[in-house]
């Protein structure tokens, strides 16, 4: 049976049009005893995006980004994200996204990309679906500085991390991203296994 037979969406208010979209929504959900329960939810409408981890299986490393995010700064981060690269789809395809995105922010160009899964990543409260790619690389792909786009305030420095350095910062905290968490671990598993074959 489709959800939408167990919704029925009474008012829908919008918040905040400025950056993105909020609404608010008030709603009756049919629960599972066949009760209607009335609520209301927020929802921030970002529109989806792709994230992906260039790995270097040679040479066993992997290329992230370090910038500022305001919203982990007033949540208590006192430091700069280290991420893996990633941007809003803004009408195109994941993969069209992904290449242009690696470019500008990694100065990397990429060859073939393998999309490996996609998640919701905060869906509580956020719409955004997240599409996961990796992608083999090695030095020569290198065809730019990266840093991101000035005039979209990016101000990007480029990581090139060993992977058993990098699942080390998980644990120290100094990665706390957690789509970056997630394909580094993804990478440990399925790519760059440590040599004593347990990653």
């Amino acid at each position: 049976m489709s959800l939408s037979n167990r919704l029925r969406i009474h008012e829908v208010t919008t918040l905040s049009d400025d950056w993105y979209v909020l609404k608010k929504t008030r709603f009756e959900w049919q629960r599972a005893d066949g009760i209607w329960q009335t609520m209301s939810r927020e929802t921030y409408d970002r529109g989806n995006g792709a994230v992906l981890l260039p790995y270097d299986p040679v040479r066993r490393t992997v290329l992230l980004t370090r910038q500022f995010r305001y919203p982990a700064y007033v949540n208590g981060c006192d430091d700069l994200l280290i991420e893996a690269a990633a941007g809003l789809l803004d009408e195109a395809s994941p993969e069209e996204r992904i290449r242009a995105e690696v470019e500008e922010e990694l100065g990397l160009t990429l060859g073939a990309t393998r999309a490996i899964f996609s998640c919701y990543m905060s869906p509580g409260s956020v719409t955004e679906r997240l599409y996961f790619f990796i992608a083999e690389y090695d030095p020569m792909m290198r065809t730019g500085r990266g840093g991101g786009n000035a005039s979209e305030g990016e101000d990007i420095e480029v990581l090139e991390l060993g992977i058993d350095a990098a699942l080390g910062m998980i644990s120290t905290g100094a990665i706390q991203d957690g789509k970056t968490i997630m394909l580094l671990h993804y990478a440990a598993l399925n790519l760059l296994p440590s040599r004593g074959g347990v990653a």
